[in-house]
């Protein structure tokens, strides 16, 4: 059974892996695309979580911020994966032991736990609230956590850059 330091070995030897850490335009443009879908994805996300605090779009339901930004998350994020996995290929025995990676790596867990949360108990209360109806605290609490946890993502995102 290989532990995880072996498989980020293994990982970082491969082909793709070499190819961008020796590349002096593929890792940037990678990375590129990375920052990008970030933003969107982030953006997005920003969106939602903004009407549910009631400071945003507040002349249109939740329901309907809801399924306009989903499907700019979900796309913006599936590239972000794999842009981050390529990156994350080029140098992975150092990534593992990185703080700012291993921060942001949790923060995405628990991004994913508050939106689960989310979808599966609070969103269907408020999905049909009408236009300009009071929103619950728990929907108030998972759009603010939402944004607190996605400028941590950002920041030690960004922190990693320096600390390769």
């Amino acid at each position: 059974m290989m532990l995880l330091p072996e498989i980020c070995a293994w990982i970082e030897g491969t082909r793709v892996a070499t190819a961008i850490r020796q590349s002096t335009w593929l890792f940037p443009t990678v990375e590129t695309i990375h920052v990008l879908a970030i933003v969107i994805v982030v953006g997005s996300v920003t969106m939602l979580d903004l009407r549910l605090l009631g400071v945003a779009s507040k002349d249109r339901s939740i329901r309907e911020v809801h399924e306009e930004v989903l499907p700019w998350t979900w796309g913006a994020f599936a590239v972000a994966v794999v842009a981050g996995a390529l990156l994350f290929s080029s140098a992975a025995t150092k990534y593992y032991v990185n703080f700012p990676f291993r921060m942001k790596m949790l923060l995405l867990a628990i991004i994913g736990v508050n939106a689960g949360l989310f979808e599966l108990r609070t969103y269907r209360r408020v999905a049909e609230a009408d236009r300009g109806a009071r929103v619950p605290a728990s929907a108030k609490i998972a759009g603010a956590v939402g944004i607190v946890l996605w400028i941590g993502v950002v920041a030690f995102g960004r922190w990693i850059g320096f600390t390769k």
